[in-house]
C-alpha cells in the first residue's frame, strides 16, 4: 500500500502538540514527579532485563547484560543529574544585571534513535524532554522499532498512571519505521536531537529544524606504558567488548610506545585480546571481512557490526585462541581510505600502531582523526597530566579520557564528571552545534526579562587601564 508519510507524521505532531500544550502550566514539582516515576519503572530489573533481550534478538547486536547496565547507567544518571534543578518557569535571577531568566518549553521534539543504543536512548531523551515540559516523538531504526514500541509503551503507561497525557511520548509504529517518515519528523517537529550515523545528522541538519547531531566516532587512544599496562589492558578490554562495541566510543586505534608495545601486547594477550601481526595473512582475511568491498568503498560489512571477536574472526577464517575476546590488527603504513583500518569498526576489533615517543603519537592520532572521528573523543594511559593537558590544547575533539575505559565514560558514568547523556556532541570538528555531552538543559527556551539598573558604562582610562593605542 502506498503510505502518506507526510499525514501520517503531521497526525503525530499534532497529538503530540496537544499532550505539550496540556502540560504548559504544570509546576516544577508535577513535572519531576513524572521524571522520577519514568526513570524507576523503567530501571526495574526484570523489565530492563526484557528490553535488553528484546534488543538483542530483534537486532542480532550487542549483550543482553551491557544492555541492562546501561540502562541502569544512563537512565538513572540522567536523572540524578536533574533531580531538583530549575526547569519552569523563573529559574535564575541576577541582582547586579537586573536579568531575570525563565524556562520555557521548545515543544514537540523529535529524536532519531540508533539501533546500538535502541533500550536506553528513548528512555533517557523522554525523560529530558518531560523535564522541559516538552513532548516527545521516538523514531527508531528499523532494527529496534519493536524495542521502541516496548519501551514506549513503559513510559506512556507510567505518564497515564500519574494524570499525565500518554502522547508526551508517541513511538513511530513499526510498520511505518522508515527513512521517508524520519525525514518527515524531522521537517515537522520543533527541534530535533539526533543520534545516529553520519548521513543521517547530515539529513537532520538539513531539515531546516533546529537540531542537536553528534559526529563519527573513531576513538583513538594513547598507551605510553607509565602506567601498570596489566590494569591499562582490562580497562580496554572492558571498553572495547562492552556491548560488543556498539558504542561510538570504543577504542577504535590504539597507538602505544615502542618502548612498553611487547608488554603491552603480553598484557593484553593475558587478558583475552589476540593480535595479528603487520605481514600476516590473517591480516586481510580481517580487512575483507570487515569491508568486503575494499577499496571500491569502505561500508562496514553489517553481518560484523557489534558481533563478538570469535565470530568475526570465523567469519574471517581466522583462529585466534579459545577465550578471545577482542582483535588487535598492526597497522603502520599508512592512514586513511587505502588503510581501512585507520577508520570506526563498530566491532570488538582494534587498529594497534606503534609510535617513537608522544609527539609521533599525537601526529598520528592527528592523521586518524583527519581521516575519520574529527571532534569526537580520544584517550590516554599516562602518568604525567601534562601530556593529557597539550592533548586538551591540540587534538580537535571534544572530549579526551585520562586513564579511564572510553567507552565506559565518555557519555558519562558514575565515576567521572561528564554529564550523562546519550547524544555526544563533536563541535563544529564534526560538523555539530555543540561540543558537550547534550542533555534536558538543551532542550529547552529562555526568555530573558531586564529590569533598569545604575549604569555600568565605565571611562576611557577605566576601560582601556589607562593606555593609548
Amino acid at each position: 500500500m502506498s503510505i502518506d508519510y507526510a499525514k501520517y507524521v503531521s497526525d503525530l505532531v499534532a497529538r503530540a502538540r496537544a499532550a505539550q500544550e496540556a502540560i504548559e502550566n504544570y509546576t516544577q514539582e508535577q513535572v519531576d514527579e513524572l521524571c522520577a516515576a519514568i526513570a524507576y519503572r523503567t530501571t526495574r530489573p526484570e523489565w530492563a532485563q526484557q528490553a535488553a533481550e528484546m534488543l538483542v534478538a530483534e537486532s542480532g547486536m550487542g549483550i543482553a547484560a551491557n544492555k541492562v547496565a546501561k540502562i541502569y547507567t544512563k537512565v538513572k544518571g540522567g536523572y540524578r543529574d536533574m533531580k531538583g534543578q530549575k526547569s519552569v518557569g523563573l529559574v535564575e535571577v541576577n541582582e547586579e544585571t537586573g536579568i531575570r531568566k525563565y524556562a520555557r518549553p521548545m515543544g514537540v521534539i523529535g529524536a532519531i534513535i540508533p539501533v546500538t543504543n535502541g533500550e536506553a536512548t528513548p528512555i533517557f531523551k523522554s525523560i529530558a524532554a518531560i523535564k522541559g515540559r516538552n513532548a516527545i516523538i521516538l523514531a527508531p531504526h528499523p532494527k529496534a522499532a519493536k524495542t521502541n514500541m516496548f519501551v514506549s509503551e513503559r513510559i506512556r503507561e507510567t505518564l497515564k498512571m500519574y494524570g499525565a497525557p500518554e502522547d508526551l511520548v508517541i513511538p513511530i509504529e513499526a510498520e511505518y519505521v522508515s527513512i521517508e517518515t524520519s525525514g518527515e519528523l524531522m521537517k515537522q517537529v520543533d527541534f530535533v536531537l539526533a543520534t545516529g550515523g553520519t548521513p543521517m545528522v547530515r539529513a537532520a541538519y538539513s531539515s531546516g529544524t533546529p537540531t542537536i547531531g553528534v559526529g563519527t566516532g573513531n576513538v583513538v587512544t594513547i598507551v605510553d606504558g607509565s602506567t601498570d599496562l596489566d590494569k591499562v589492558a582490562d580497562l580496554i578490554i572492558a571498553s572495547k567488548t562492552f556491548d560488543n562495541a556498539t558504542s561510538c566510543s570504543t577504542e577504535n586505534n590504539i597507538i602505544v610506545f615502542e618502548s612498553c608495545y611487547d608488554q603491552f601486547v603480553e598484557a593484553m594477550a593475558k587478558k583475552g585480546a589476540y593480535t595479528i601481526k603487520e605481514d600476516s595473512e590473517d591480516k586481510e582475511k580481517i580487512v575483507k571481512t570487515l569491508w568486503p568491498n575494499t577499496p571500491e568503498d569502505h561500508v562496514l560489512n553489517r553481518h560484523i557490526v557489534a558481533r563478538p571477536a570469535a565470530e568475526i574472526a570465523e567469519l574471517a577464517g581466522v583462529k585466534v585462541p579459545e577465550g578471545t575476546k577482542m582483535i588487535m590488527v598492526e597497522e603502520n603504513r599508512g592512514f586513511g581510505n587505502e588503510f581501512p583500518l585507520t577508520g570506526e569498526k563498530l566491532s570488538p576489533v582494534a587498529e594497534l600502531r606503534r609510535a617513537k615517543d608522544f609527539e609521533d603519537a599525537l601526529q598520528q592520532l592527528e592523521a586518524i582523526l583527519n581521516y575519520q572521528g574529527l571532534g569526537h573523543s580520544c584517550g590516554i594511559h599516562t602518568t604525567d597530566m601534562e601530556k593529557a593537558h597539550i592533548m586538551g590544547e591540540r587534538v580537535k575533539v571534544c572530549k579526551v579520557v585520562v586513564n579511564q575505559a572510553q567507552s565506559l565514560v565518555n557519555s558519562g558514568a558514575w565515576t567521572c564528571g561528564y554529564p550523562m547523556s546519550m547524544t555526544l556532541g563533536c563541535g563544529t570538528w564534526g560538523h555539530n552545534s555543540i561540543s558537550h555531552n547534550a542533555t534536558w538543559k538543551d532542550l529547552l527556551n529562555f526568555t530573558y526579562v531586564s529590569t533598569p539598573i545604575p549604569s555600568t558604562q565605565p571611562t576611557d582610562e577605566e576601560l582601556f587601564d589607562g593606555k593609548t593605542y
